[in-house]
């Protein structure tokens, strides 16, 4: 999809002299696949549960190779569609865990609940798991809206249930944090003050507790794309994009010290440009072809849909960019 907008990204970055390059890699953020148990409409994934595409043990262990030959790489950040759904999700978690990596894995929180998944919460504990979760409104109608009937009750039921275990609580080393992301075409409010909002009716209304609210800019690719054209937002929504362009944000995207591992072994920017597949440095390769993650460094390819993180205070997997 040529999305509609009368400057093009990498023309605004020369305009407003912004330099972006590739710092050392400290993190590697993996998408496990596209197989999901919900279909979000913002999902740029376009995950759900007919998808068929899921990591095999074969790549994993191949990523699993690699990291270890990269003690610079701090962070392993596991996405999908659910990544928990994707049989190597627990190897790949263990290894890295012997690896001594910092992992994050960016939950639905949902999946929990589904068949099959009823030794993941303690998994997850055992092995130190920085769990990120969505969850894009406090209120049961928004989440439902735009995640599915009965995702906010059943939300609310894992974050209960995380709380219980030390999820989110003080005094324990159990990370939780939340994320939001806007339910229509505009961008997210100031990250602190909906963070003390959420926190605030969380506590009063449902007695649960958690870390961090980061918020995150809906990107104008894939489903939430379909969406915008469908409802005619698309142009007011680039608009909106390009007309907030932050330099401060772009001078701190997050593709500057991290690359994308797509379920197949590709290499890319971000997850972004995984769905989009544009590949790192321009050439489709895999972590096979590599013999170090330090291979991929080179120039981040950029295109239109990199407004979305740049504008207003900025979005990137762990919320804004600007202060």
């Amino acid at each position: 999809m040529i999305l509609p907008i009368k400057v093009p990204f990498l023309n605004r970055l020369d305009e407003d002299q912004v330099k972006v390059s590739r710092k050392s890699l400290t993190t590697l953020q993996i998408n496990m696949g596209k197989l999901c148990n919900q279909a979000c409409t913002h999902c740029h994934v376009e995950a759900s549960r007919d998808r068929k595409e899921i990591m095999t043990d074969e790549t994993m262990e191949r990523v699993l190779s690699l990291l270890g030959k990269s003690p610079e790489i701090k962070i392993v950040d596991i996405t999908g569609g659910a990544p928990e759904m994707c049989p190597s999700f627990k190897a790949l978690v263990t290894g890295c865990q012997k690896l001594e990596k910092e992992i994050i894995d960016r939950c639905n929180l949902t999946v929990l609940l589904e068949k099959g998944q009823e030794a993941t919460p303690q998994f997850l504990k055992d092995n130190n798991v920085r769990i990120i979760a969505s969850l894009p409104c406090y209120l049961e109608e928004n989440v439902d809206n735009q995640r599915g009937k009965g995702v906010h009750r059943k939300s609310i039921q894992a974050l209960k249930m995380l709380n219980q275990m030390g999820y989110g609580k003080i005094g324990t080393n159990l990370i939780l944090n939340l994320v939001y992301n806007p339910l229509g075409a505009f961008l997210p409010p100031d990250q602190r003050t909906l963070e003390q909002a959420y926190k605030t009716r969380l506590k009063e209304d449902l007695d649960i507790e958690f870390n961090q609210l980061f918020t995150i800019t809906n990107m104008p690719i894939k489903r939430f794309a379909n969406l915008l054209v469908i409802n005619n937002e698309l142009s007011n929504y680039m608009k909106t994009l390009s007309d907030n362009f932050n330099k401060y944000a772009a001078c701190n995207v997050m593709c500057k010290d991290l690359i994308s591992i797509g379920w197949d072994g590709q290499i890319y920017d971000c997850d972004f440009n995984q769905m989009l597949e544009i590949p790192v440095n321009g050439k489709r390769k895999t972590i096979f072809e590599i013999e170090n993650f330090n291979e991929t460094i080179g120039k981040i390819a950029f295109d239109d849909h990199c407004y979305g993180c740049t504008a207003g205070a900025g979005s990137s997997c762990t919320g804004t960019l600007a202060a």
